[in-house]
Formats: structure tokens, C-alpha cells, sequence
């Protein structure tokens, strides 16, 4: 292998981006994963280019809400109890950020990645036949009132600041705009310049056929460990043998974590357990994509269907479907679209990647030539394009206007980070 070789672990959207735009720079690129292209995280999520993404979960009062919230039915939140000792370190952290001013920090960070998210799909694509899944929409938030709209203030002054400014349309006309609704739904905060994809599976699939084709290289194996020399990398050990590079972007998801520990990084990230149901064939789709804000789960008009994606449950890797959040889906979708028709339904469970303070992880780990850049909570296929890209650029040393700051991957060390040691 040359001097320049690039190894990017993960061939999710974060990963496939990264190695598109490092092959564009020249580089000599090698993405490996140890499952299918497009099949983890990026294959299940709610498809939208939802550049309005900079409110995080961890809203001030999260902590004395959240109890009920557990106990409510027709809240979106899910605990597998078994798993609940194991996550309570995790989750002390990640409540310690819900109150107003980390909120707003929080809230720019993620602008910074997801606020052009339908410009950066549309660049990485461009001229490619990975474009032809992207489509630009708009983006609307159903709500049953007025008064329901205004509850959400907080949330809709984060995303003004950002630079997102609502319409609205209200009354029976919710229903000319958008059929599928159920008159129960009376107003559609609508943001323009959004988009989302076709078929998000079948997009990061052949966005990594499109890095094959510009003389790219994957190989499907497990990643084991780093080889350093010098406390820089200079191999990763895979389940088919040693891979010798000059640099390692480590883009693989929840996957990332004991990958970090072996450079001595401890990275407090958990499973955050999201879940879709595809109705397929359905008789019906919204025009647009859209948040159902009683549910707070989206419906996107893709492919094979129409998908309801959402739902926060928290209980590890464990691969077992919970009835609860597939049912709690079910229903609300009936509320919101009583006249849906359909064939058949898809259930499906992935792994968001959820650092504490609901920021990715970006940029180099000390000077080891290994970058991170994974930990995209609920915006990896919206921020992928743009990480990558940032990622790209550092390794490129080319100048960049983003602040990547908040994503520094080191944030979470206390103190000097003792040098890892190697086997």
C-alpha cells in the first residue's frame, strides 16, 4: 500500500461519503465493513433531508418529565428495565445536558452539520446515478391546533435561529394540502428546502458502487484492532487478514465505541433503539414528508411505501424486537392516516449511535492518524454527506469555514490520555 492509503471502517452513509470525497481528493481508499453496504442504521431510518434537525432530545425539563413519559402509552419513549443498570452511567450524563443553555450549544452544533443537509446529498450525487434518490421537498410538522404549535416554542426559536422559518397552513385546508391527514390534524408548520430519499438502503448501496467506480475498494470484514508504530496507525487487523494504510476513519455507528476503547478513548455512547414499520403498497402517501407531532414520528413517501420511523427505546444491542414500540407506531399511524390501506407491513429495529451530549464525534484522535467520525444520534443520513466531507477536508488539510469544534472526539478524556497499549 502507498503512503497516502485510507482505511474507513463502516460503510454506512458517514463512511460511504467520507470515501467518496476522499477518492475525489486522490487518495488511495479502502472502506471495510464487517455486514452489506447500506444494510446497519442508514438502512432503516425516516429518509428525511431534515436540515431542521437542531433540537436534541435533551430539552430543559427532560429530567422531570421523562418518568411520566415512561409511563405514558402515547409517548414515544421505551425502556427494555433488564437493560436499565447497565445504561444508568450513560444516562446521567446524557440527562445532565438537559437545561436551556446546553441545549442552545448543543443546537448550533448541529446546525453545523445537518443545516445544508439537501445541498451536500445533492453535491456528493451530482452527475452520479446515486441522484437519482435524492428528491427535494418540503418538510411540514403536523399538529392538531394552533395551541399545539405554540407548546413547542422553544423547539421552533432553536430551529428560527437556524435559520428555519415556518408557514403555515391551518384548518380544513390541512386536509387540500395533505389528504392522507385525519381532520384531527388542523395546522402544518411547512419548511421549504428540505428533501429526503427514495429508498435510503438502496442509496448508501449505491453510493458505495459509485466509490467502487471511481477506483475505490471495500472489503466485507470485521475490523479487530489498530497496529501502531510510533502512536500512529499503520495497520487495522480485520477478520481476513492485516490491512496496511497511513490513516483510519473510523465511521461504523454504535460499532465505534469498543473500537475507540482499543486506542484507550472511553466513549460514553449507548444503542438508542429505533424502530420503522414500511406499509407497503399502501393506497395512499403524503405529498410530502412529515413529523406527526403527537407521536413525534415521521412519515416519508419513499419506494416501496409509505415508512413511519421513530420511537427512542433504550435496552443495548440486544437484537429482539419490543412489541411495545412496533404497537405504539402502529396505532399512532392509524390515528393520523384512518383511511391507509395497505399490503403489508415491514417491521424493522436499528441502533442510533447516542453519544451523551448528542454531538458526533469528528476529527483526528490526538495525532494517530485514526479520525472519528460516527455518533450522529437521529441525524446521520441528514449529516452524513457534510461529515464526510468535513472529514475529507481535514485529512486533506484543506481549509474549512465549518467550526468542528463541538465534534472534537477527545471532549469526553478527563484529564491527559494515558498512550494506549497496543497488543
Amino acid at each position: 500500500m502507498t503512503p497516502d492509503h485510507i482505511v474507513i471502517v463502516g460503510a454506512g452513509i458517514v463512511g460511504a461519503s467520507s470515501a467518496i470525497w476522499l477518492r475525489r481528493s486522490g487518495y488511495e481508499v479502502t472502506l471495510v465493513d464487517k455486514g452489506t453496504p447500506g444494510m446497519g442504521a442508514s438502512y432503516g431510518n425516516g429518509g428525511i433531508l431534515a436540515s431542521c434537525s437542531v433540537v436534541p432530545v435533551t430539552g430543559p425539563g427532560l429530567l422531570k418529565k421523562s418518568p411520566g413519559y415512561l409511563a405514558d402509552p402515547n409517548f414515544p419513549l421505551f425502556m427494555r428495565w433488564g437493560y436499565f443498570p447497565k445504561l444508568l452511567p450513560w444516562l446521567i450524563k446524557y440527562m445532565s445536558y438537559a437545561n436551556v443553555a446546553d441545549t442552545r450549544r448543543i443546537s448550533k452544533g448541529l446546525a453545523t452539520i445537518v443545516g445544508d443537509s439537501l445541498e451536500q446529498h445533492q453535491a456528493l450525487t451530482h452527475g452520479t446515478k446515486a441522484a437519482n434518490w435524492v428528491q427535494e421537498s418540503e418538510y411540514s410538522f403536523a399538529y392538531p391546533d394552533r395551541e399545539a404549535f405554540e407548546a413547542d416554542s422553544f423547539a421552533w426559536q432553536l430551529r428560527r435561529e437556524a435559520g428555519f422559518e415556518p408557514s403555515f397552513v391551518e384548518g380544513s385546508a390541512v386536509q387540500d394540502v395533505e389528504p392522507i391527514l385525519s381532520p384531527k390534524i388542523q395546522l402544518l408548520a411547512v419548511l421549504k428546502n428540505h428533501g429526503f430519499i427514495l429508498n435510503p438502503g438502496a442509496y448508501v448501496k449505491t453510493l458505495v458502487e459509485l466509490f467502487e467506480e471511481i477506483g475505490g475498494k471495500f472489503i466485507q470484514a470485521e475490523v479487530k484492532d489498530f497496529e501502531m508504530e510510533g502512536g500512529r496507525i499503520s495497520a487495522i487487523d480485520t477478520s481476513i487478514g492485516r490491512i496496511y494504510c497511513s490513516k483510519v476513519v473510523v465511521s461504523s455507528g454504535v460499532w465505534s465505541k469498543p473500537l475507540m476503547q482499543k486506542l484507550g478513548l472511553i466513549v460514553p455512547l449507548e444503542a438508542e433503539r429505533g424502530y420503522h414499520l414500511l406499509f407497503k403498497e399502501p393506497n395512499i402517501k403524503p405529498n410530502n414528508p412529515m413529523m406527526l407531532t403527537s407521536g413525534k414520528f415521521v412519515a416519508t413517501p419513499m419506494e416501496h411505501g409509505l415508512r413511519c420511523a421513530g420511537v427512542v427505546e433504550f435496552g443495548g444491542l440486544n437484537e429482539k424486537l419490543s412489541k411495545a414500540p412496533l404497537n405504539f407506531l402502529r396505532r399512532k399511524a392509524q390515528e393520523a392516516f384512518p383511511s391507509l390501506k395497505f399490503s403489508s407491513v415491514e417491521e424493522w429495529l436499528g441502533y442510533r449511535p447516542a453519544p451523551s451530549d448528542s454531538l458526533p464525534l469528528v476529527g483526528e484522535i490526538k495525532r494517530s492518524g485514526v479520525f472519528a467520525a460516527f455518533g450522529h444520534h437521529h441525524i446521520g443520513l441528514t449529516g452524513g454527506p457534510k461529515t464526510g466531507r468535513m472529514v475529507a477536508d481535514l485529512i486533506a488539510g484543506k481549509h474549512s469555514n465549518n467550526d468542528i469544534r463541538p465534534f472534537e472526539p477527545m471532549r469526553f478524556s478527563t484529564g491527559k490520555l494515558e498512550e494506549p497499549k497496543y497488543q
